[in-house]
């Protein structure tokens, strides 16, 4: 078995269970606000340990919304939204200052990114000016406001949608945005059953009722999980079968935009929060291959159906590395 640079240690819950039960219940309200899409709910997961920001392209009223409030409570978080439209400022986004007559100070009043959980919807409608105040949240977990920096959450997550039919008056994301990214999911059409089970899940429940609950993870938690996931060990083959694959992308003819070193870092860190939610402590290739995906589609410049063939034959391409030992 390949050796681990630490040992999972128990971390102390306020519910009193263990990781991988606080992680199961965490899941469980995802699955129960978006029937139907385990896969789904598995990358959100994944996109989460792996301190990453999500962006969901799908059509309206397809759950997106839901998912984001579901997973805020159900990590404890604080949820803030911004719905962006053109006339948005990056001051809505980041807060400003504003002085105080009484003090005869300027004091600042934050902006909805000092949340745990942000969405951001429609993302692609708001100017690239608005845009750009996001790309400091999201590289580096601050925001800076007339020459003074401002520290966000530790924990702090954004989900961003767009609508990949409508683009009247929107204005498409620039690779230094879609870049910060970790993945790009899509949710789409529940099936029949679950769509009645939905039906029925509804009746005399409010949305407010159905979406606040009390949490099955705190804060503390999560980030002791996030900081477990970056100590999973990954062997040096399997980080060489990863470089292997980044530059596989950069020589397709038909990829127009290589993947990035940043990218390089969040697909290992993604393959890492797969081996978590396995419950291993090191990265196997088939972890990398499994995230291969939504972490790709994301930040290689081609529509879905383009990143799915050419995925495939990137990871087809380059021969995966073989243990004598796992």
């Amino acid at each position: 078995m390949i050796d681990s640079l630490a040992r999972f240690e128990d971390v102390p819950l306020h519910s009193g269970v263990s990781s991988t039960e606080a992680v199961d219940r965490l899941r469980q309200r995802l699955n129960t606000a978006l029937r139907g899409k385990a896969g789904v709910v598995e990358n959100v997961l994944i996109c989460l340990l792996a301190r990453g920001h999500l962006l969901l392209e799908d059509l309206p009223g397809l759950g997106k919304t839901t998912l984001a409030k579901a997973l805020a409570s159900g990590i404890g978080g604080r949820f803030a939204r911004i719905q962006c439209t053109p006339d948005l400022l990056p001051g809505d986004i980041t807060g400003f200052n504003i002085f105080n007559q009484k003090s005869r100070e300027f004091e600042f009043l934050p902006g909805p990114v000092f949340a745990d959980v942000l969405l951001a919807d429609e993302i692609n409608r708001a100017t690239p000016r608005t845009q750009s105040a996001l790309l400091e949240a999201m590289a580096e977990g601050q925001v800076t406001v007339d020459n003074v920096c401002h520290k966000l959450s530790e924990s702090f997550f954004v989900i961003a949608t767009q609508n990949p039919v409508e683009h009247h008056g929107t204005y498409p994301l620039p690779e230094a945005q879609l870049d910060r990214f970790t993945m790009k999911l899509s949710i789409g059409y529940p099936d029949p059953e679950h769509e009645r089970e939905m039906l029925q899940a509804a009746v005399g429940v409010s949305e407010e009722e159905r979406l606040e609950q009390s949490p099955v993870l705190c804060l503390a938690s999560l980030r002791s999980f996030q900081r477990r996931v970056a100590r999973t060990t990954v062997h040096p083959r399997v980080s060489e079968y990863l470089v292997a694959l980044a530059q596989a992308t950069r020589r397709h003819r038909d990829v127009p935009l290589g993947l990035s070193p940043r990218g390089l870092l969040l697909w290992q860190r993604c393959a890492q929060a797969r081996a978590f939610l396995s419950e291993r402590e090191f990265v196997t290739p088939d972890d990398v291959q499994d995230v291969a995906e939504p972490v790709l589609s994301v930040r290689l410049g081609l529509d879905q159906a383009a990143s799915v063939k050419i995925i495939r034959e990137i990871l087809e391409s380059v021969p995966v590395p073989v243990y004598d030992r796992l």
